[in-house]
C-alpha cells in the first residue's frame, strides 16, 4: 500500500466502525460505543490532516469522507433513538433533511447541471451540533450523568439547526435552478 492511500484507508475504517458503534448502542454498552465513536472521530481528524498536509487528496476520498461522516452520524442517531436516548422527532427530522438534500442534489445534477457539492456554514454547524449531541448522549449514558437541561437544550439546538440548514439548501438550490432555467429560456 502506498502512503498516499492512508487517508482513504482511515475513511474506510470509519465507515466500518459504524457497525460496532451501532451494535454497542443497541446493547446498552454506551462506554464501548463512546470509545469507538472517539476512535472514529480520530480517524476523521488524522485522514483530513494527512490529505491536506501531504496532498494525498483523491476523488474517491472526497466522495468517501462525507459518506463516512454521514453514515456514522445517522447510525448513531437511529440507534440512540431506538434505545430511547434521543427523541424520535429529532431522528426523523435529520433523516428527512438528508433525504430532501439528496433528492434535491440528484435532481439538480441530472436536470439542471453537474456541480461540486459544498456544505454551507449552517450545515457544518448542524453537523457539529449533531456530533456534540451524540457525544454528550454517549457520555451521559456511559460515563457520567450530564444535567438533563443541557442535553435537552442541545437536542433542540440540533433540531433547529437541522431545519434551518435544510431550508437553506432548498431555498438556495431552488433559486439557482430557477436562475439557470430563466437564463436558458430567455426570460
Amino acid at each position: 500500500m502506498l502512503a498516499r492511500h492512508i487517508p482513504n484507508v482511515l475513511t474506510g475504517t470509519r465507515i466500518l466502525l459504524t457497525v460496532p458503534v451501532g451494535w454497542l448502542i443497541l446493547q446498552g454498552r454506551y462506554g464501548g460505543a463512546l470509545m469507538l465513536f472517539f476512535v472514529a472521530g480520530l480517524t476523521d481528524a488524522v485522514d483530513g490532516y494527512l490529505a491536506k498536509r501531504f496532498g494525498w487528496v483523491s476523488w474517491i476520498g472526497g466522495v468517501m469522507d462525507p459518506i463516512a461522516d454521514k453514515t456514522l452520524i445517522v447510525v448513531c442517531l437511529v440507534t440512540l433513538g431506538l434505545a430511547g436516548a434521543l427523541p424520535a422527532w429529532l431522528v426523523a427530522l435529520v433523516i428527512l433533511r438528508d433525504l430532501v438534500i439528496m433528492t434535491g442534489a440528484a435532481s439538480y445534477y441530472f436536470l439542471v447541471e453537474p456541480f461540486d457539492p459544498n456544505p454551507t456554514l449552517v450545515s457544518k454547524l448542524n453537523t457539529l451540533l449533531l456530533l456534540v449531541l451524540i457525544l454528550a448522549t454517549l457520555c451521559d449514558r456511559g460515563l457520567v450523568a450530564l444535567p438533563p437541561l443541557s442535553l435537552q437544550a442541545l437536542t433542540y439546538c440540533a433540531g433547529l439547526s437541522t431545519v434551518v440548514s435544510g431550508a437553506g439548501y432548498v431555498r438556495d438550490w431552488s433559486s439557482r435552478a430557477r436562475q439557470r432555467w430563466l437564463a436558458r429560456h430567455g426570460r
